[in-house]
């Protein structure tokens, strides 16, 4: 299990973080969201280690990350699986040589093991062997995302981090993209983080979800109750758009309807 407790983080005189707190669940998809400059970046980054918090605890099953020692970080690494915003794959490396790379980097395995590992990894996300050798500029933006997903499951993770999993995606291949890592999340009982704002991806997928306003947790719950969060600020982020409020007036009506009777 990851928790963290009281996470405290400034930038010169700047609290960006101020005392957050959450429990994030294993088998499940975990989602940190929040307006621009809300902080929830800040936070992805600090769990993961990319920044040294002020103050608090960041618990990987009890071991607080801070005060880990760099060969206990090492190992923690090979716990956590990092899927970035713009797939971040190599681009002088084929399909196949990007999944191989942190197996050949980390695994302890024989090459022939980690060949199958990388072809079951590739397989499992959908990627046809034809594209294998493939490299990253001849495939489109959504098989991109989906051999980056392959690669940071590689490593058989805990933890799988995610910023911003949709960005640049069309709607119908973000939709493909939500339910291959929520199908993920649940068949190997990964601690899923997603950073996110997409609105269609939160209600599809959040398990758990943590809304951040200016450095602090004001919400937490899950993709069946944000609608009728009883949270001015979660309201103004989720009734943004002219869509969710015709859903929400839409759901306010039923209601009437299901008391009147």
């Amino acid at each position: 299990m990851l928790e963290i407790k009281n996470v405290v983080k400034s930038f010169d005189d700047v609290t960006v973080l101020k005392g957050i707190s959450a429990v994030f669940e294993p088998g499940k998809v975990n989602m940190i969201i929040g307006q621009s400059g809300s902080g929830k970046t800040v936070l992805l980054k600090s769990i993961i280690g990319l920044h040294r918090i002020d103050s608090g605890r960041i618990e990987y099953d009890g071991r607080n990350l801070p005060d880990m020692r760099i060969k206990e970080v090492r190992i923690l690494r090979r716990e956590v699986g990092m899927l970035f915003q713009g797939s971040a794959l190599f681009d002088s490396m084929s399909v196949f040589e990007n999944v191989m790379f942190p197996l050949e980097m980390f695994s302890p395995d024989s090459v022939k093991e980690n060949t199958e590992r990388a072809n079951f990894c590739l397989s499992r996300v959908n990627i046809d062997e034809k594209a294998f050798d493939l490299m990253p500029s001849e495939i489109s933006g959504g098989m991109q995302k989906r051999v980056a997903i392959a690669r940071a499951i590689a490593l058989q993770p805990k933890y799988l981090f995610c910023d911003e999993p949709n960005s640049g995606l069309d709607p119908k291949t973000s939709l493909i993209i939500d339910q291959l890592i929520y199908e993920l999340t649940h068949e190997f009982d990964i601690t899923t983080i997603i950073n996110s704002h997409d609105m269609n991806s939160i209600m599809e997928i959040g398990d758990n979800i943590i809304f951040i306003e200016n450095g602090e947790k004001v919400w937490q719950g899950n993709k069946e109750n944000i609608f009728h969060a009883k949270c001015k600020e979660l309201n103004d982020f989720v009734f943004a758009s002219d869509l969710f409020k015709k859903v929400k007036k839409a759901n306010n009506q039923e209601e009437k309807i299901l008391n009147h009777h």
